[in-house]
C-alpha cells in the first residue's frame, strides 16, 4: 500500500477511508505526510457479512450449504445470515458517490477501502449491475482510477499494482 501511495502522492487532494484500522491508519498517515485532509466514512466500509464474518470458505460451506457458491455466482437478492445485502451495500456506496461527486467536484479523491466496497463502487460508477462487482479482480494493494464530471463517468484504469 505504501508503494501505491508513493505513486499517487502529490496527485491527491483528499483521502476518504474506511474507519477500519487497516484502511484508516495508513490513510491518515499519508494525508498527514502530504498535508491534505483525510475523512473516515463508514459508507465505504466493507460489506457486513453477518454470520460469515471471520469464517473460512470451508466453514461457511459446512454451516450454510450452497449459499457461498451461489453468492460467488451472483449475489443479487441474497444476504449472508445476519449481514448486509449487496443491494444495501450498493445503496450506501451510491449515497457516498453522489455526495462526493458534488461536494468535491474537481478534486482528486483517493478512496482507501476494501475490495468488496471498491468493486461495488466501480460497478456504481459504470452504472453496471451488482453482478459486475463479482467479475472484477482486485488483489490487495492495487488501485483503479475513475474520472467523472456532471454527466459522465469513465473507468480510466483498473487493477494496477506498484
Amino acid at each position: 500500500m505504501d508503494a501505491v501511495w508513493s505513486e499517487l502522492s502529490g496527485h491527491v487532494d483528499l483521502i476518504v477511508a474506511s474507519p477500519l484500522s487497516r484502511c484508516a491508519e495508513p490513510a491518515q498517515a499519508w494525508a498527514a505526510s502530504a498535508g491534505i485532509d483525510c475523512s473516515l466514512d463508514e459508507r465505504v466500509m466493507e460489506m457486513h457479512y453477518g454470520a460469515w464474518e471471520g469464517k473460512t470458505s470451508a466453514e461457511i460451506r459446512a454451516e450454510f450449504p450452497g449459499m457461498l457458491d451461489q453468492w460467488r455466482q451472483n449475489p443479487e437478492g441474497m444476504r449472508p445470515p445476519g449481514g448486509e445485502s449487496p443491494e444495501e451495500l450498493r445503496a450506501r456506496l451510491t449515497d457516498w458517490w453522489e455526495e462526493a461527486r458534488h461536494k468535491h467536484d474537481g478534486k482528486r479523491i483517493l478512496v482507501v477501502a476494501h475490495s468488496g466496497s471498491l468493486r461495488m463502487l466501480i460497478a456504481i460508477a459504470l452504472a453496471a449491475p451488482i453482478l459486475t462487482s463479482r467479475r472484477l479482480d482486485m488483489p490487495y494493494a492495487c488501485w483503479s482510477r475513475i474520472a467523472a464530471n456532471e454527466s459522465h463517468t469513465w473507468l480510466m484504469h483498473h487493477n494496477l499494482a506498484r
